[in-house]
């Protein structure tokens, strides 16, 4: 194998490694991050030029996460943010600056919306659905109308992997929810919950 070819084959491994711990864009060293940022923003520019998206500076997208958000369900993507492999994200979501997005998460917005302030952090296999379906008896639940309310994420937000958020639910400024936990009602602020259904446990101070 030529030397060329050795250095391709590194840097294909690299992407990989980037698509699964994209944390790591942000600490490659110059000569990786020339290459890093121009594959970057060529998939960055496709992704914007086939989705209503709109995505800040400096963010880590996967080509391998899954981004749809048609007109009416727009994406907004803040600075700095990372979004990993695996991920299916629908809109519309608002996603605010230094968020991170780790790698099998879905993010449906339904109708109203997730909207995820800055600092959010959103561990592996993570599912929030801001839409739920009628149970009425009368007919089958694929056939009953879907309601939409949107979930709201403050600040300094940790979700533990495992995580499910179900519609209208607001999680307010750095609280924490533990791993494996669902999430049926509102957290307030600096609220640690874990469980299912979550529940409390004590307070970030």
């Amino acid at each position: 194998m030529s030397e060329q070819d050795s250095l391709l084959q590194y840097r294909e491994q690299h992407k990989h490694r980037l698509n699964y711990m994209p944390w790591l864009y942000y600490s490659l060293k110059p000569k990786n991050r020339v290459w890093a940022d121009a594959w970057q923003q060529e998939y960055q520019d496709y992704l914007m030029s086939m989705e209503t998206v709109e995505i800040g500076k400096n963010c880590f997208i996967s080509p391998l996460a899954h981004i749809f958000a048609e007109p009416g369900r727009k994406i907004i993507i803040g600075d700095n943010t990372f979004i990993a492999a695996d991920c299916t994200l629908h809109g519309p979501l608002d996603v605010g600056c230094e968020v991170a997005i780790n790698h099998h998460c879905i993010l449906d917005g339904g109708r109203a919306g997730i909207k995820l302030h800055d600092q959010v952090r959103i561990a592996a296999y993570c599912h929030l659905y801001a839409f739920d379906h009628g149970m009425d008896l009368a007919q089958p639940i694929y056939q009953q109308a879907v309601t939409s309310k949107g979930i709201e994420i403050g600040k300094d937000v940790w979700l533990g992997a495992h995580v499910g958020i179900k519609d209208g639910i607001k999680i307010a400024a750095q609280a924490v929810v533990g791993m494996n936990s669902m999430v049926t009602k509102d957290i307030a602020t600096r609220e640690i919950v874990a469980g299912n259904p979550a529940q409390f446990i004590r307070y970030r101070d």
